[in-house]
């Protein structure tokens, strides 16, 4: 054994002589939101949401206040995630996905799911997947290493919602969503078993299906991984009789609120079965609020503009690791990123990591001890990266550059001109340069004038983003392969008139 490698044993050995992982190897538990901001929770700020669950997650755990996601949307943000990669290294880009869209995340592509189950873990995901679904389901979650899968394959805003109920008895959900696609489907593995979904009673169908993968696998004795991507707190907002009317904060907190009942659920399952003290239980979410939504679309507390934007509230995330005895409660100031969780979940479980090119870096140190992160920077990509245009944005310990800067439609609506659609593409040079311990919200610029230490770090900051666009090798654009109206699941493939007739 080399050095590395027994180092590596002596510091896992060290982390919880409870959690004996020779004998029972831990089970992971990750839960991704969806359009939820900074500001959004209690445990955060929020003076009316209401979220007990997540608060007791964020008081017996650690809390994040610099977490970041790769993607101010989804479909890319969601690839990085489960692979450990840039999306532009997966071709999951520009945009997102669509019910009938040709590509998705490539099967060469290995997620957290591939990587632990060489080690006997059982795998499920429930939810939302957003990456793909493609020829006979080819690109669905039992495709991409997970055993079992429930849910929406994607957004579910992305078929005519304007007839459908999102709250009862009967409150017909906010605005049209895609018209001219077939209505969103409930999938069980790559089966449909509903269409159009039931929406007041799909949170309880998850959290079942949750709660039973993790009773089953604990009565099993079989380590386990379990991926709830929620539809919440996407447009429209939906909740079933348990959270309807019951939060402060209209339709948005009450979808927030059943998310949050959802998340209670698990961690009772997890109490049940006595393998609470072996669970990494981590939430985060996918990207920044959709501003244009206004009251309906989330908040990003004191960070600039939101969803589809390069800025704070695009792609700065609430993110909570919990495990008792394990994880000490605190709030960390480090940066990490969600493409960190693939590595640290293989480092924990004492996986393989993938033989590519990984941009996260595990983070073992930061839960288990709150000592340093090992990551020094992070990279901005819009919404349509380019090797032409490279990174928009890049932070570098507390300082951030933006080398440009773009407005987005799903941002519009805010006071803030620089967050609305119609403002367009700049370029900056020298970049605007922020620092975000002093200024998290990007309102005040450094000025460099006089300044031969902010001189000399945006040189340093030039050199790093160079070195990282010459690395970095973009895939083939899966989103730009089009779609197909012919692949949109529907239930009775048979019938006409489509997309109409597809119902189960």
């Amino acid at each position: 054994m080399d050095l590395t490698s027994l180092l590596l044993l002596l510091f896992l050995s060290s982390l919880c002589c409870s959690c004996c992982f020779g004998a029972a190897p831990p089970n992971f538990v990750l839960v991704f939101a969806d359009d939820l901001g900074f500001g959004d929770l209690g445990c955060y700020g929020h003076p009316t949401s209401l979220t007990p669950n997540l608060d007791r997650l964020a008081a017996g755990g650690l809390r994040f206040t610099d977490f970041y996601v790769t993607s101010p949307v989804c479909s890319p943000s969601r690839a990085a995630l489960l692979t450990g990669r840039y999306q532009t290294r997966s071709g999951i880009y520009p945009g997102v996905l669509y019910p009938g869209s040709i590509g998705g995340l490539p099967l060469n592509e290995t997620t957290i799911a591939e990587v632990l189950k060489p080690l006997g873990y059982a795998t499920a995901a429930v939810g939302k997947w957003h990456l793909g679904i493609g020829v006979n389901g080819m690109f669905l979650p039992t495709k991409q290493g997970f055993d079992q899968y429930m849910g929406i394959p994607y957004s579910h805003d992305q078929g005519p919602c304007q007839n459908l109920t999102c709250f009862p008895p009967d409150v017909k959900c906010f605005g049209l969503c895609d018209v001219g696609a077939v209505t969103v489907p409930l999938m069980y593995n790559d089966v449909i078993k509903q269409q159009p979904v039931d929406f007041l009673d799909l949170e309880h169908k998850y959290s079942d299906f949750a709660t039973n993968f993790i009773t089953t696998s604990a009565e099993k004795n079989q380590p386990f991984f379990l991926y709830y991507p929620s539809h919440h707190t996407h447009y429209p907002q939906y909740a079933g009789p348990g959270a309807a009317g019951k939060s402060l904060r209209g339709p948005f907190g009450d979808a927030l609120l059943e998310f949050d009942n959802t998340i209670g659920s698990i961690l009772t399952a997890l109490e049940k079965t006595g393998v609470i003290n072996n669970t990494l239980v981590f939430f985060t979410s996918d990207n920044g609020p959709e501003l244009m939504r206004m009251s309906r679309g989330g908040n990003a507390g004191p960070l600039k503009c939101g969803k589809g934007t390069t800025y704070e509230g695009g792609m700065r995330e609430p993110a909570i690791a919990y495990w008792p005895g394990v994880i000490q409660p605190g709030v960390t100031h480090e940066l990490a990123s969600t493409l960190d969780i693939l590595p640290t979940i293989s480092t924990l479980a004492g996986a393989k990591l993938p033989q590519v090119m990984l941009d996260g870096i595990e983070m073992t140190e930061i839960l288990v001890k709150h000592g340093k992160s090992k990551r020094e920077m992070m990279m901005f990509y819009p919404t349509d990266p380019s090797e032409m245009y490279g990174l928009f944005a890049l932070r570098f310990g507390k300082y951030k550059a933006h080398y440009y800067t773009q407005g987005a439609s799903h941002s519009s609506t805010t006071p803030d001109i620089d967050c609305q659609v119609f403002t367009v593409l700049k370029a900056h040079d020298p970049p605007l340069l922020f620092d975000l311990e002093h200024d998290p919200s990007e309102n005040y610029p450094l000025s460099l004038e006089g300044k031969p230490d902010l001189q000399a770090l945006l040189e340093r900051m030039k050199r790093v983003k160079q070195q990282f666009e010459a690395s970095m090798v973009f895939g083939q654009s899966q989103i730009s392969k089009g779609r197909d109206h012919n692949l949109e699941p529907c239930c009775n493939p048979e019938c006409t008139p489509k997309p109409s007739c597809c119902r189960c």
